[in-house]
């Protein structure tokens, strides 16, 4: 508990600093995204860890590609324990030019075992309306390993079935989007907020002149290039983007109930309220009892586990909180009742039902 009291003033502590952030970091140009691509292909070279002869996608698959080498093969010759049917998808930016190099991401479609040693070959690359935007090849990098031994056993580190190819992609077409006006730019704020969204127009005012900038609802700032940088508008665009602005932050609470964990913002509140905790520990023990017969009896031994339970009533604590105005006044508080971490969830959830805690209450 002590830990946790740490945390949460340590928390406290870095959220009173008020560190101004990037436009950069909270917000985006309006027609500059992030777009999807995928693709399907085949890896080789895996030493019998591919796909077995029930993929029958990964056997038609191989015997389309030879027949575009010239070369044909029947089913019944067909092997493909080698070989693996993947998906490789990757997302990147709508800013990047023809030739560019992205990485994309290999994942197993089949049953094969391991993607380990293997080689994506040459593998189209489609956009949402199903257009060619590029060409995906190379060597799978999966980060472990996967390995069963002849004598059953099996050595595995991470998952192996799912890979990545470092630049392993190459841009053949430019992707639509990614052109900004000179004249006039929209400037989207990632978590739509008026108080953010009015201190980003202030600030871009502040920098570069009244009516620079007007907000236009929660996520969108209209920005006016002014006409003197026009001419270098690259520059404009980065002076725009290192503006240090205060993002606003929502009083919250995020609960993990599978790790008990706790994570508290800054403006949390908690109204005068009274808490009372106890427990109650029921232990059930095993007692085994031999029953030996008598001599000369023809009588069995027999065993008889008697179950005894163990009722312990831990003692209730009560504690009264005036109003803690702080993160810390509000762990000092519940750190009082000498409680775990996942009795504290608990609480937090009795003290939103009851309407005394101010802050909304995320369980994840």
């Amino acid at each position: 508990m002590k830990i946790l009291t740490k945390i949460l003033a340590l928390s406290l502590l870095c959220g009173t600093m008020l560190f101004g952030q990037r436009i950069k970091d909270l917000s985006y140009f309006k027609g500059v995204q992030t777009q999807q691509l995928i693709g399907y292909g085949l890896v080789v070279g895996l030493s019998g860890s591919g796909d077995s002869y029930r993929s029958l996608m990964t056997e038609q698959s191989v015997r389309s590609m030879l027949k575009r080498f010239g070369v044909t093969i029947t089913e019944k010759n067909l092997r493909t324990r080698n070989v693996a049917a993947v998906m490789v998808t990757a997302n990147i930016s709508n800013l990047l030019k023809p030739g560019a190099n992205f990485d994309v991401i290999v994942s197993s479609l089949g049953d094969a075992s391991s993607l380990m040693g293997g080689s994506l070959l040459m593998t189209p690359l489609s956009g949402l309306d199903g257009s060619v935007f590029g060409v995906a090849q190379g060597p799978v990098s999966i980060g472990g390993y996967d390995i069963n031994t002849s004598s059953g056993g099996r050595v595995a580190r991470n998952v192996a079935l799912t890979g990545r190819i470092p630049n392993g992609a190459v841009l053949d077409k430019e992707l639509p989007g990614g052109e900004l006006n000179k004249n006039e730019i929209s400037v989207m704020l990632r978590e739509p907020d008026f108080t953010t969204i009015n201190n980003m127009a202030v600030a871009i005012n502040k920098t570069f002149g009244d009516g620079t900038a007007e907000t236009l609802g929660a996520a969108e700032v209209k920005v006016k290039v002014p006409a003197q940088q026009q001419t270098n508008f690259g520059a404009f665009l980065a002076q725009l983007e290192a503006i240090q602005i205060t993002k606003d932050a929502y009083a919250k609470v995020v609960i993990n109930e599978r790790t008990g964990t706790i994570v508290s913002g800054e403006f949390v509140r908690i109204a005068p309220v009274t808490i009372s905790h106890g427990g109650l520990n029921i232990t059930i023990r095993s007692f085994p009892i031999i029953s030996q017969p008598n001599a000369f009896s023809n009588g069995e031994t027999t065993t008889f586990n008697n179950l005894v339970p163990t009722v312990q009533q831990e003692s209730n604590n009560t504690i009264a909180i005036q109003g803690a105005s702080n993160v810390q006044e509000v762990a000092a508080a519940l750190n009082s009742l000498k409680v775990s971490p996942r009795d504290m969830i608990a609480i937090f959830q009795a003290l939103k039902e009851a309407g005394a805690l101010t802050a909304d209450l995320v369980i994840i």
